[in-house]
């Protein structure tokens, strides 16, 4: 009787790793197609994670294969949805208001020049409905503050604060310092305490808090030579800066905004904790009203919330919630749908981009397989 059970339970794993081979020889086409240095991707269903796996490159130059668990990524603007997160725990301790004035906050005034009168709240900033862009940039808060800047008009558009929508970096850099001014706890060690360590994730934003061995090498697509150039600066420590660090002023050198480093296996867990309504099993990180809130939409053209945005476009007659990040030639993206509890996340190294739909094509089709072979 043990002798057949074994056969049958050999059997039923043989034929499991037949299936996720198969995923991963379609998954594999997808990136060939474009030139992927390396994807790692992650599927959840019911809940649960049913599949994970890497394949390709996290370093060209050391020939490294990519491995899902072990290598980190700084995921460029799913970033924000942490930063968003953070600030959504002080609004349920009622510490804020998500309608309070953003310049009573940030320590400086905010106000579209245009419209004077209107108040710019810490809504419009996390739903990037402020009117704020980055024109002068957003690596210093120095270029919207009066005092600091002459051209400070520049950082606002021509239309009235929460009537239209434009993405926009220099918001949430702002509101990392936000969240250090109310917590007096340096943006990096706040989002460390508070959402990384609950979780158990390794994870985090300052580069010499992390083992460095683990980070996988972010490659910019140069169409002209047809080749791939290593991005050194994604991982820049940025030591001298921290050094001299000042609480409320100085974060942009975390980028709140886009530099959390992170593994894929170890973002879909965050992803779960949002799936969730802000809890993953015995861990509540979140409210389930604050959670809700942060994914639903505050600009209807948009479908954008605070740090996480709704759409029906990325998987056909699917509602999905999430977010995606672009930069040094990452391309990663964190899609869920809450209700049926299953979920994404696709995370490259490097590929060439090419746009369908909004979307970058390689995570969006290798997203549409997973589903299709996987959940559907």
């Amino acid at each position: 009787m043990k002798r057949i059970l074994t056969c049958c339970l050999t059997l039923i794993l043989s034929k499991s790793m037949l299936f996720g081979q198969d995923i991963k020889n379609q998954v594999q086409a997808i990136a060939d197609q474009y030139k992927a240095v390396g994807v790692a991707y992650v599927v959840v269903k019911d809940g649960k994670v049913i599949m994970k796996d890497a394949l390709g490159k996290s370093s060209i130059e050391n020939n490294t294969p990519l491995d899902v668990d072990r290598h980190l990524f700084r995921i460029a603007s799913i970033s924000k949805s942490f930063t968003s997160t953070a600030i959504m725990q002080l609004v349920e301790k009622g510490k804020i208001s998500l309608d309070d004035d953003f310049g009573d906050l940030v320590g400086f005034p905010i106000r579209n020049p245009n419209f004077p009168d209107k108040k710019i709240t810490l809504r419009m900033v996390l739903s990037h409905t402020s009117s704020i862009n980055d024109v002068n940039g957003y690596f210093e808060l120095d270029v919207i503050n009066p005092a600091k800047n002459p051209n400070w008009q520049k950082s606002y558009n021509s239309y009235e604060p929460g009537t239209d929508y434009q993405y926009c970096n220099l918001n949430f850099n702002m509101a990392g310092a936000v969240l250090e001014r109310l917590t007096n706890v340096r943006f990096d060690t706040y989002i460390r305490q508070q959402i990384l360590n609950p979780l158990g994730l390794q994870a985090g934003h300052c580069v010499d808090s992390l083992d460095q061995t683990r980070f996988a090498s972010l490659y910019a697509y140069d169409s002209k030579e047809d080749a791939f150039e290593v991005q050194p600066l994604a991982y820049l420590p940025r030591r001298e800066e921290i050094s001299n660090y000042v609480m409320g002023e100085s974060t942009p050198i975390f980028s709140p905004t886009g530099g959390l480093k992170i593994s894929a296996s170890d973002l879909a867990q965050y992803m779960m904790m949002h799936m969730n309504y802000g809890k993953l099993g015995k861990v509540k990180i979140l409210g389930k009203k604050a959670s809700k809130t942060m994914q639903k939409k505050v600009s209807e053209k948009e479908g954008y919330g605070l740090a996480l945005l709704e759409t029906n476009k990325l998987i056909e007659g699917q509602h999905l919630v999430g977010h995606t990040g672009s930069a040094y030639g990452l391309y990663s993206s964190m899609f869920f749908n809450p209700k049926e509890k299953y979920g994404f996340v696709v995370i490259t190294n490097g590929c060439v981009p090419t746009s369908k739909d909004g979307n970058i094509a390689l995570t969006s089709e290798i997203i549409n397989l997973l589903y299709n072979e996987l959940v559907k």
